[in-house]
């Protein structure tokens, strides 16, 4: 099964369908060029930032 993974060229962003023991190597787009690295499997997702939690702190003096 293909990995999926999305060309980081802001100007392209063409879907790249690459095997997969290119994990943790570096591909070249064949749309631009641009040079994009293959995540190792396991590897962690970029997480959401955490809310900000803004509380109303009232002053009881």
């Amino acid at each position: 099964m293909a990995i999926r993974i999305m060309c980081p060229n802001l100007k392209c962003r063409r879907i790249l369908a690459v095997p997969p023991d290119a994990r943790g190597k570096t591909i070249r787009c064949r749309n631009c060029g641009a040079m994009v690295e293959v995540p190792q499997q396991g590897a962690a997702k970029p997480e959401a930032p955490a809310a900000v939690e803004t509380s109303a702190e009232s002053d009881d003096s």
